[in-house]
């Protein structure tokens, strides 16, 4: 039985804390620091930690980084697990039925449908989130951001991008503008 401390805390962390802005600001350090993206691809939950997140459904966090010739694409078959700390909590389409059962048997065909389009050579990996291990997807970062700050690329990064439904935005105009 919880107490009502507990789900009150829950709900804290679900509506203020656990949110993919988290995770943006993962990924822009990610970019920037060399040394961090070795530690976030050696161990996801301690080098989110070192930013401050971490908690309930982050308790195994597994960083997967796109390449030019591979995109990775987090599902959970079962349910809707996700890293709370680093992508929020879940949007009703990663929950529905139609995407986990069709991500993984079609994934070119349903990223299409929410948009995205990658080239026929780049590589698909379907990624299945479970109670035990949790994703988050490093996207590429997009050509003419260098120089940016950790704030303004982090603006690139939504949570579709964390997810692999998306690519991280590219920028528009000088710095963003």
């Amino acid at each position: 039985m919880l107490t009502e401390e507990a789900i009150e805390q829950i709900i804290h962390l679900g509506e203020e804390e656990f949110k993919p802005e988290n995770g943006a600001r993962v990924v822009a350090r990610a970019w920037t620091d060399p040394a961090f993206r070795q530690r976030l691809l050696a161990d996801g939950t301690a080098a989110c930690a070192e930013l401050g997140y971490g908690g309930p459904q982050g308790e195994y966090i597994v960083a997967l980084e796109d390449t030019p010739g591979r995109h990775n694409v987090i599902v959970c078959t079962q349910c809707s697990c996700t890293a709370w700390p680093v992508l929020g909590l879940p949007p009703d389409w990663y929950k529905s039925p139609e995407y986990r059962a069709r991500v993984v048997r079609e994934p070119r065909k349903v990223l299409h449908e929410l948009g995205l389009d990658l080239p026929g050579e780049v590589a698909i990996r379907v990624w299945e989130t479970s109670a035990e291990t949790r994703y988050i997807v490093i996207p590429l970062r997009p050509d003419g951001t260098e120089g940016w700050s950790e704030e303004q690329l982090a603006g690139l990064v939504s949570r579709e991008a964390l997810i692999g439904t998306a690519l991280a935005s590219a920028p528009s105009g000088p710095a963003g503008n």
